[in-house]
């Protein structure tokens, strides 16, 4: 489908608010029409993440329970086995996913850690699935050897607005998140970058985070848009609720600022009822995650999701064929997987 609407890259804070005043249902009517110019609406994009990963993470994100910075029940666990991984990846697929995603509670990775990250993405690549990595910052040398093994999107969230995130983290600036986002385009890898909402943050930073992602040289191919899972043991545990309806206005400013874009309905879906999520759908929301657990927080069963699809009459989207250089670069892969063992890795 092509967009009726224009891609910009210059939207102004007080444009952005003006759309959060809307009344609802204008605010909704017009992302609808967006959303219908550039994709079809009955169509949602379907990931799965695994934690390859866990625990002891040194950045102090306030809500994140792998920051060893809090105690809470997440423990430390080592970078798993690729065999493992890929075990993991052909079940996604069986339940219908079309992306695999890797999270890794790293500040970045290490060099001791790339040979097997690597073997990773060649392997999930080679079962026919989208490849997806969140491993924190990247270098432009890093970024490079994820896009040469096959690596299709890396995930590096802004959270929040540049004014509001020093709230939020103290060991790593804005800037940073820009340049591994910068890293991993001039790389040639699509990006997934959006925030979470529900922090404690004013209207005027989610304006913000969302002008930020909206004035990127290029929109994110992927925005994913995370209420946040208060977890006890974190800073935010106690913070109030974000108002349902505050966050459909989030999903539908993300959709009209950035119309070819996938629009993620991401983490805190475990405590949305049907009518919160497909409220979100019509917004604009044409991603999930899909699967028992995003990293180390609930989602939503396979099987409770596979009920509101067929209640609101959505369908997973397919992948496009690959091509016929993929499909001999994906034969080559399996062959030589199986000539070696496969590998584990044994370094905290």
């Amino acid at each position: 489908m092509t967009s009726t609407a224009a891609v910009r890259h210059d939207w102004q804070r007080s444009e952005i608010e003006a759309l959060f005043e809307l009344p609802f249902n204008d605010l909704l009517f017009q992302a609808q029409q967006i959303h219908r110019a550039n994709f079809d609406p009955n169509k949602v994009q379907v990931s799965t993440l695994l934690s390859i990963k866990t625990g002891a993470c040194p950045e102090d994100c306030k809500y994140c329970p792998q920051s060893a910075h809090y105690r809470t029940d997440v423990d430390r666990e080592r970078l798993i086995a690729v065999d493992k991984v890929l075990a993991e990846a052909r079940a996604a697929k069986e339940q219908g996913a079309s992306r695999f995603c890797m999270g890794a509670a790293w500040r970045n990775p290490k060099a001791r850690d790339m040979p097997y990250v690597l073997e990773m993405v060649k392997g999930v690549k080679a079962l026919g699935l989208e490849t997806c990595m969140t491993l924190g910052m990247l270098s432009a040398e890093q970024a490079k050897m994820l896009e040469q093994a096959g690596l299709d999107y890396y995930n590096h969230n802004l959270d929040t607005s540049p004014e509001f995130y020093g709230e939020i983290i103290t060991t790593r600036t804005y800037h940073d998140r820009l340049e591994t986002l910068s890293n991993v385009r001039d790389a040639g890898m699509k990006v997934c970058a959006g925030g979470i909402v529900g922090m404690g943050e004013a209207r005027s930073d989610r304006a913000g985070l969302l002008q930020q992602l909206a004035n990127l040289p290029k929109h994110p191919e992927s925005v994913p848009v995370n209420m946040l899972v208060k977890v006890e043991g974190t800073p935010f545990a106690n913070l109030d609720d974000l108002d349902p309806f505050e966050f459909v206005r989030t999903i539908a400013i993300a959709r009209i600022l950035m119309p070819g874009s996938f629009v993620r309905l991401s983490a805190g879906r475990e405590t949305m009822s049907d009518e919160l999520q497909a409220l979100c759908f019509m917004a604009g929301a044409n991603s999930i995650f899909y699967g028992e657990r995003l990293l180390t927080t609930a989602n939503p069963e396979a099987d409770k999701d596979q009920q509101l699809f067929q209640r609101l009459g959505l369908s997973p989207l397919q992948m496009e064929g690959y091509s016929d250089d993929v499909h001999e670069a994906v034969i080559a892969d399996a062959v030589a997987e199986e000539e070696q063992p496969p590998l584990y890795y044994e370094v905290s």
